[in-house]
């Protein structure tokens, strides 16, 4: 009884402290109940050996019987054959016989009353076991319940480190979306005002034609500028050849 109580208060002491550290109390439920068991079975352990004990000492005291009973059925038999010296030897035997089985009695006594102090722990203990797989398992189910309720109610109003994530996320996507669209803005309002012509306008064909129309111009422009100088100079000849004529 008092080992039973104190192997209970022991597992109670150790689900307390993994109460305190364990992130989901069904862990230390489990562990208490496992612990139950485990005493469960060491107190039908004990009822198995002093029942064992009860037997060997009953078939000792079985066979200390005969014996009484061969030694008084021995000593008569020589009490009537005039041999009294066989007979007392017969009844002192007898009487320690006698002694023997008295104190195996009292021993198988005493084991009885162990025996039935271990059944009603053991049926106690088991009805307590029984109880507590109830509540371990309803507690259980409870803890899910309201760990589920959590994670919700986290989730809706954005408290969890998920939603967290989920949010900054979101805000660098929306961020990284505002940039590209102003620099897609600018840069069409840079081509619009022909800042930006001279780096991204046209493929490489036409800048090649367009520095193909440029020569071409370079060259008119240059043809009409000798064309513009040696007009002057032929318009003096033509007056001093008239000049000549004249005289």
């Amino acid at each position: 009884m008092g080992l039973i109580s104190r192997m209970m208060a022991l597992i109670r002491a150790k689900m307390s402290q993994l109460l305190e550290g364990a992130e989901d109390p069904g862990t230390a439920l489990d562990y208490s109940y496992q612990r139950q068991l485990q005493l469960l079975q060491d107190v039908k352990r004990g009822i198995v050996e002093v029942t064992t004990s009860r037997r060997r000492l009953d078939l000792q005291a079985a066979k200390l019987r005969e014996n009484v009973d061969k030694l008084d059925r021995q000593a008569r038999t020589a009490l009537e054959q005039g041999r009294e010296d066989l007979a007392r030897l017969a009844l002192q035997r007898k009487h320690a016989a006698q002694s023997q089985l008295t104190d195996l009695d009292t021993q198988i006594g005493t084991l009885e009353q162990e025996q039935a102090k271990l059944q009603e722990a053991e049926m106690r203990l088991r009805t307590k076991v029984e109880s507590f797989r109830t509540r371990k398992e309803t507690i259980k189910a409870q803890y899910s319940a309201a760990e589920a309720q959590v994670r919700i109610g986290e989730a809706a109003t954005g408290l969890s480190e998920e939603m967290a994530d989920v949010g900054l996320a979101i805000e660098r996507a929306e961020e990284k979306t505002e940039q590209m669209r102003a620099r897609s803005m600018a840069i069409d309002e840079l081509v619009q005002i022909g800042t930006l012509d001279d780096h991204i306008g046209g493929d490489m064909l036409d800048r090649e034609l367009s520095q193909l129309t440029a020569g071409t111009d370079i060259d008119r422009e240059l043809e009409a500028m000798k064309r513009q100088i040696s007009a002057p100079k032929s318009s003096a000849q033509l007056t001093s050849g008239e000049a000549e004529v004249e005289v």
